[in-house]
């Protein structure tokens, strides 16, 4: 019953009557004896109306009797033909011979059974059906009113009853809703296909790219718009229309405008989201991310205690070693004559400049 909590659904009307409860009382204590293990047989509408067709039948074929009305069932000329080597024997099969006269009774036949009123129209329908119109909900289902040719929707428990209030009482629609009636359930009357504009692009065919065939266009944003109208529930027919020469990227704003002019009903593409077009028509939620990004190749490091020098190329341990050499070496230039710690041997000098740039990373230059 989940599934299908909301569904209005028609059913034939039989009014209550004290025939009718006999009758069902009947039927269960008869089937309750024949089925002692099972339980007494359900008894629907279409079993009562099976009934009474056997008393309209009775009826008729004692009107047709009284009539001076005979049976007989000669063979047929069409079944005989059909003999051959059928293993039905369709050539045995009588055909009754006055079937028009039986249904002209059968048509006069005014009676009240256990579904109401039985009289017959001129063309051999019955006169006033009614249907009862019913509401599945949570605990089961709800008569919400009645159907009948003569009064149309009511709510009456009579269905002739012309003081009955028409329309039909409230509905719980899917999704528990009894207020507000589910927008878009009602075919569109003109059948006008929705007019679906579509960029044909130079570049970026991922999106949006024209190809032959009954479809037209394919791309990602073609299959984002399919999708969702999949998931509506009521048919939306639409048709994509071609807009550009396909040599080259047509104008997007020129596109939305002709939605304002009332050429195309909605627009599928990559189109940015912009301030000013959002004055003149109206956008879905954004399913593209817009920006800048940058792609790089992924490698695959493992970290370890010498993680630290993975930064520290071999060409960047040159230069590192460079720059200690130059700045001890202007160092040097400026401090031989005055400091007695940058003189001696060259070999010592050497050693005294590659020194002083290294401890500069560690020591302060008071010490």
């Amino acid at each position: 019953m989940n599934d299908i909590k909301g569904v209005l659904a028609l059913r034939m009307y039989t009014p209550d009557s004290e025939t009718k409860r006999v009758f069902v009382s009947r039927w269960i204590n008869l089937t309750r004896e024949k089925a002692v293990d099972q339980g007494p047989f359900g008894l629907n509408v279409y079993g009562l109306y099976a009934y009474d067709t056997v008393w309209v039948l009775a009826y008729a074929l004692d009107a047709y009797f009284k009539n001076g009305g005979t049976l007989s069932f000669p063979n047929n000329s069409t079944l005989n033909m059909l003999k051959g080597n059928n293993t039905l024997h369709p050539d045995i099969i009588g055909v009754f011979s006055n079937g028009n006269g039986l249904l002209q009774n059968i048509q006069e036949v005014n009676i009240t059974g256990l579904t109401g009123q039985l009289m017959f129209s001129p063309d051999g329908n019955l006169e006033h059906p009614a249907y009862e119109i019913i509401n599945v909900i949570k605990t089961g289902i709800r008569r919400i009113g009645f159907w009948s040719n003569s009064l149309g929707l009511h709510t009456g428990e009579e269905p002739n009853h012309f003081n009955s209030n028409r329309g039909l009482y409230n509905v719980t629609w899917p999704g528990q809703t009894n207020n507000q009636t589910p927008r878009g359930w009602v075919f569109a009357s003109n059948g006008r296909p929705l007019r679906v504009g579509v960029p044909v692009r130079i570049s970026y065919h991922e999106f949006v790219s024209k190809v032959e065939g009954p479809e037209m266009f394919s791309g990602y944003c073609i299959d984002v718009f399919t999708a969702a109208i999949k998931l509506l529930s009521y048919p939306v027919p639409y048709k994509f229309i071609p807009f550009g020469d396909g040599r080259t990227n047509p104008s997007n704003s020129e596109l939305l405008q002709k939605i304002t002019t009332g050429e195309f009903d909605a627009v599928v593409g990559d189109i940015t989201i912009t301030t000013n077009r959002t004055k003149i028509v109206d956008f879905t939620q954004p399913y593209i991310e817009s920006g800048l990004v940058v792609v790089a190749p992924i490698r695959k490091l493992y970290s370890s205690a010498w993680a630290f020098l993975r930064p520290f190329t071999p060409w960047m341990w040159f230069v590192t070693g460079l720059s200690f050499f130059v700045v001890g070496a202007v160092v040097w230039i400026l401090e031989r004559r005055i400091n007695d710690d940058f003189r001696g041997s060259p070999r010592r000098q050497l050693a005294t400049i590659i020194w002083f740039s290294f401890s500069t990373l560690f020591f302060s230059h008071s010490k």
